[in-house]
């Protein structure tokens, strides 16, 4: 019997964390598992904070992950990671987008951004995966496919058959965008 897979997703609002926690949940569902999946997202706007929860196996009651039990944080920016490393398990992964995006209190002169963060997190964490996302979705075309490319570099990390993935992102993404998505996930899923 499979265990039951944890993975919380992380970023700040208009990075596409919603929609990545969509495909999640529907690839695991299409490759013939339950899953639930939840999301927070409150007064979150374009740079607000986003989190979604995803956990699927043979049967899952609850979406919500509780602390020191996600298997997997996809992080979409450096500091989110840092605002939820207590979900990770202590032998769980941490895949963290390389991006900084900058919060209107460091903006305004009122905070400032951390420095050497994921310096400090890799201190924490054994299995730290870096993933270019920013850098890679330009590749593919366009800088707004980052999250197909976080996608593409969790799917290394699942069970969940690459074709599963394709099929879904085809039917969520807009048509005009399914074969640079396609590309965007094939360049993430190839980092490792």
């Amino acid at each position: 019997m499979m265990k039951t897979v944890n993975i919380l997703i992380c970023g700040v609002g208009g990075q596409g964390v919603l929609l990545a926690g969509d495909i999640i949940a529907e690839t695991a569902i299409a490759s013939g598992f339950d899953a639930k999946k939840s999301e927070v997202h409150g007064m979150a706007q374009r740079g607000g904070s986003v989190v979604s929860h995803v956990r699927f196996g043979q049967k899952v009651n609850s979406p919500l992950i509780r602390e020191g039990e996600a298997d997997v944080i996809l992080s979409f920016e450096e500091m989110e990671t840092a605002r939820y490393l207590q979900f990770l398990k202590t032998e769980g992964c941490l895949i963290i987008n390389q991006q900084q995006i900058i919060p209107m209190s460091v903006a305004t002169g009122q905070a400032e951004y951390p420095i050497d963060i994921v310096e400090k997190i890799k201190q924490q964490v054994k299995n730290v995966v870096l993933c270019p996302g920013m850098e890679l979705a330009e590749k593919a075309g366009s800088a707004k496919a980052v999250n197909t490319v976080l996608l593409g570099a969790l799917a290394k990390k699942l069970e969940l058959a690459p074709d599963k993935w394709h099929e879904v992102i085809s039917r969520r993404v807009p048509a005009k965008t399914v074969e640079l998505n396609k590309k965007a996930f094939e360049l993430g899923y190839s980092q490792q």
